[in-house]
């Protein structure tokens, strides 16, 4: 195959959920079939019939042509992300010799409007941060492109502390349905907000797709329920009213859903303040099936002294029945958050407070779980097991 191949570059439009509109494009190759039609370059790419010369002349030819077009956008606020192949990457030789910023610099294009986009991972991580280092020195920001593809993902991640992760198409379709690919893009999105990366959910194809992504606390979007990538720009306010709509919708059904959650939160509280004041005397473990554990989401308690060592039996609640567990007593739970941090807030004079842990999931039952932590008595904390909500 001869690099005379003809390329040229379509545009996919990149959303922020706060503002609404187009805030950057991501430049996707693209060629004409047999039959004249457009299609994805992308293939050619990775085709072991095209020497690495030719992918670097092609890649370089559809990339002059994306930034030419782009110097000539008369939005100025705008982004562009460019796709550069890690394999790439390992082959250029001198790190001095990156032929995008001398087209920026021939186009008279401000390099803090460019991002660079790496995907793949097989590629040196000492020399993958010295590119991204040069990169950054010039002004241009770096994205991960694919994010959760591949093995190497939290490597590239140390390696070059992106400005953006982009979260792989396929594990987004496959976190909507839920399971650990959802839970997957929860852990990412706080992965972002601790770092500092912005999160771009990609491949967003519905409605039902979008709030997913607004739950998984995602800033921009990327997919065909706003467009497929295109020859030509389109005005910046174009999705505007469509996004606002589906922000709307968000708002009203995480409020049913948080409502409820509130409303099951406070009647576990308000029966765990029951418990704590029976646990005060000698209480009958079977006195306590006459009340409402059942649809409290609770179960199991235990109790631990100051030192957060376990001093009674599990008391486990199943099928309406009590069971006592005492194959725990002496283990140690001082490490764990919802111990200490409880004991911090009384420090610090705020007593009386239930201390909720994130969600985990349960060795015993297999449930996803959240432990309550509550002061019992000068000398005993009682943590309480329930069922998490979703």
């Amino acid at each position: 195959m001869q690099a005379k191949t003809q390329l040229f570059p379509y545009f996919q439009p990149i959303i922020s959920v706060a503002s609404g509109k187009i805030v950057g494009y991501e430049a996707l190759a693209r060629q004409y079939d047999d039959k004249g039609k457009v299609v994805s370059a992308g293939a050619l790419f990775s085709s072991a019939e095209v020497d690495a010369k030719t992918r670097i002349e092609l890649d370089r030819q559809v990339r002059w042509q994306a930034l030419e077009k782009f110097s000539e956008l008369a939005d100025t606020q705008s982004y562009l992300a460019l796709n550069i192949s890690a394999a790439w990457i390992e082959n250029l030789r001198q790190l001095n010799t990156l032929p995008t910023l001398r087209m920026l610099d021939e186009l008279n294009i401000d390099r803090r409007r460019i991002i660079v986009e790496i995907s793949n991972a097989h590629v040196d991580p000492q020399k993958l941060k010295q590119i991204v280092q040069r990169y950054r020195k010039h002004g241009l920001s770096v994205a991960i492109g694919d994010f959760g593809a591949g093995a190497s993902q939290l490597e590239r991640v140390i390696a070059i502390q992106p400005d953006i992760i982009k979260i792989d198409m396929r594990l987004f379709k496959l976190a909507t349905k839920g399971g650990i690919a959802g839970d997957i893009i929860h852990m990412i999105s706080r992965l972002g907000k601790r770092t500092g990366c912005r999160i771009i959910c990609e491949g967003v194809e519905s409605d039902e797709a979008f709030l997913f992504s607004l739950n998984c606390g995602a800033q921009f979007m990327q997919g065909f329920l706003f467009a497929k990538a295109e020859a030509d720009f389109q005005p910046a306010e174009l999705y505007e009213q469509h996004i606002a709509s589906l922000r709307t919708k968000f708002l009203k059904n995480t409020l049913v859903k948080v409502q409820k959650k509130v409303s099951a939160i406070n009647t576990t509280k308000t029966l765990i303040y029951k418990l704590a004041e029976t646990l005060q005397d000698d209480f009958n473990l079977n006195e306590l099936v006459s009340w409402n554990f059942t649809d409290s989401g609770v179960i199991r308690f235990y109790l631990c002294n100051n030192q957060g060592d376990q001093i009674s039996p599990d008391f486990n609640f199943k099928e309406n029945q009590w069971f006592t567990d005492p194959r725990k007593i002496g283990f140690n739970w001082s490490w764990r958050p919802y111990f200490f941090q409880l004991l911090a807030l009384e420090n610090c004079g705020d007593r009386n407070r239930v201390v909720t842990s994130e969600r985990y999931m349960d060795f015993e039952t297999s449930l996803l779980c959240k432990t309550l932590s509550l002061r019992l008595d000068s000398e005993r904390i009682l943590l309480v097991d329930t069922v998490a909500g979703d």
